[in-house]
């Protein structure tokens, strides 16, 4: 489903704040896999998210989405195929605009826009059926503006919002970071049984290795802009391969 090829990206190139965020990246992602990426701040993590949903150019290199090269492609070009979830609850929602009209722009995603009435009554009824399974109570709230909801409730509607209409492909950047332990654990539940039930193709960065364990098929360790071992999450952890992941491994878990 993803195919990152030879992708290199460095910062302020040619000045004293030069940074190599990214140095020559290939990984893979299969159709329905569900891969966390590991590492240290600075490894390039939240950078190879902003690359593969174009937030900034790649210098050199390919990004393939389902077989299409969308290197070039802006970044609303990807947003049609690509479902994302910041790890800032502020951001992947209008806070000046209620619930269900964020759930309906979300619901139009690559849509053309025309003149046709705001929200039909079965959208309404679809949003209340899916605003219903996160257990907030938010589905008797629809007409109530984002902005006066609590982070962790922010972070489990823009998760609705990223699968509403299945993504190609979901990116979850440190997405429960922010958020207290249990409302955490709960978003990071809600996550986990969408990606089940829609058989979602999904990247996960997170520097939790308890969440890594428990939802991901596999795991990429970064180091540094640079990918030090990928293969089964059980693997990575029982058995890492490399001395830099046992390392890093042993570091975190003392």
């Amino acid at each position: 489903m993803l195919k990152i090829k030879n992708v290199s990206k460095t910062f302020n190139p040619g000045t004293v704040n030069e940074k190599k965020a990214l140095n020559n990246i290939n990984l893979e992602v299969h159709e329905g896999d569900f891969i966390t990426i590991i590492g240290g701040n600075g490894a390039g993590k939240s950078t190879l998210m902003n690359m593969i949903a174009g937030v900034y150019p790649i210098d050199c290199g390919y990004i393939y989405l389902a077989d299409k090269n969308i290197s070039l492609l802006k970044e609303h070009q990807r947003a049609q195929m690509i479902g994302r979830v910041f790890q800032d609850p502020m951001l992947g929602t209008a806070s000046d605009m209620a619930i269900q009209e964020n759930l309906a722009m979300a619901n139009r995603r690559g849509m053309k826009r025309g003149l046709r009435w705001g929200i039909t009554k079965e959208e309404k009824e679809v949003f209340y059926k899916t605003l219903q399974r996160l257990g907030l109570g938010l589905e008797d709230r629809m007409t109530v503006k984002v902005g006066l909801l609590s982070g962790g409730q922010r972070q489990a509607l823009t998760l609705l919002m990223a699968t509403l209409k299945k993504p190609q492909l979901l990116l979850l950047d440190e997405h429960t970071a922010a958020l207290d332990p249990r409302t955490a654990h709960k978003v990071l539940k809600i996550t986990e049984e969408i990606v089940n039930e829609q058989k979602l193709t999904a990247l996960m960065v997170t520097h939790n290795m308890q969440q890594a364990a428990r939802v991901s098929d596999d795991t990429a360790f970064f180091l540094v802009g640079e990918v030090v071992e990928k293969n089964a999450t059980s693997e990575i952890f029982a058995r890492p391969q490399d001395k830099r992941t046992e390392d890093y491994i042993t570091g975190r878990f003392g």
